[in-house]
């Protein structure tokens, strides 16, 4: 599914430096299961204004949305953090770490195993594919869209060295449709967007020659 530069610099820069550490430096049928609950969650849908077949993957958020970067609990982590890496910035992280959600959403969707497979951990790379794998056997397509990112904060963040690990909770609207292997709508709507809560958590070995943070583990807020 998906990062001096921070996991991504931005979705566009990605396209030409693939995931050169952007990070950190200065559920209807339509909703397919994920591995660890990614998928948005059927309940709470919000009508899109515009309900155009190619929806921007990620819109600016609503005036006063929050802005917080991180909690207070992740405070003590990411002081660990930035006393092992001086270059870690921790605004541009929570900004390489959209893009990465973008873009792993986007791969997963497509399924796009090597993509996957450039910005996952070996676990998560592998539920992926499993889904995936499924999903083709049963001749399914999804043409989900990323509508918007209301808000993303670093919730957690842990150092044990070398490896520093960084939880964010993305809060996004996603619209999901999933057609058979003859192209027909089973389920979802490009009309409508799911509100969705997704906790992530990106991992980097700090002692490494590789800027590259990956995706650690998914979950659910």
């Amino acid at each position: 599914m998906t990062i001096e530069i921070v996991l991504l610099a931005m979705v566009a820069a990605f396209l030409g430096l693939r995931l050169y550490s952007v990070l950190g430096k200065r559920s209807g049928h339509e909703q397919e299961h994920m591995p660890r609950n990614i998928e948005p969650r059927a309940n709470d849908r919000r009508p899109l204004d515009d309900a155009k077949p190619h929806v921007p993957d990620i819109l600016p958020a609503p005036a006063g949305a929050p802005t917080m970067v991180y909690d207070s609990s992740a405070e003590a982590g990411m002081r660990e953090i930035l006393a092992a890496d001086r270059n870690f910035d921790v605004g541009r992280f929570v900004e390489g770490a959209q893009a990465a959600y973008a873009m792993i959403l986007e791969a997963f969707w497509k399924g796009d195993k090597e993509e996957l497979k450039s910005l996952c951990d070996d676990d998560v790379y592998e539920s992926f594919a499993e889904v995936i794998d499924a999903r083709e056997k049963r001749g399914e397509t999804l043409e989900n869209q990323l509508v918007r990112i209301d808000n993303a904060r670093i919730s957690a963040a842990d150092y044990r060295r070398p490896v520093a690990r960084i939880t964010v909770q993305f809060d996004a609207d996603i619209a999901a449709v999933v057609k058979d292997k003859k192209g027909n709508l089973i389920g979802g709507s490009l009309s409508d967007a799911a509100e969705t809560h997704d906790v992530w958590t990106f991992k980097r070995d700090l002692s490494s020659a590789d800027p590259n943070w990956l995706l650690d583990e998914t979950d659910e807020a």
